[in-house]
């Protein structure tokens, strides 16, 4: 019998603005295809929300200032990866 591949839960949050970026690089890696009959591709799942993190006084953010509180309009993105080989393209594409 052969084993079963293992599928991961992929999740990630991203400003609204660069959503469709990220979503085509880890669809491009190979994650959200549906393992069933079909043959579905750049599946996922996606909602607004507001991310809200302080910088540290070692940080050096991409929004926000060290040490100020940030509120960002954020979407958080989930999606399935089938085999560890396509989870880890998948967070290799989306850290580019």
């Amino acid at each position: 019998m052969a084993s079963a591949v293992p599928r991961f839960s992929f999740i990630f949050h991203a400003p609204a603005a660069a959503v469709d970026a990220c979503k085509a690089a880890i669809f491009k890696a190979g994650a959200g295809r549906y393992p069933g009959p079909g043959s579905y591709t750049e599946c996922c799942w996606s909602v607004k929300g507001t991310g809200q993190f302080r910088p540290g006084a070692t940080a050096n953010p991409n929004i926000g200032s060290v040490g100020a509180l940030e509120h960002v309009e954020e979407v958080r993105v989930e999606t399935i990866c089938v085999g560890e080989d396509v989870a880890r393209r998948a967070v290799a594409a989306l850290k580019e």
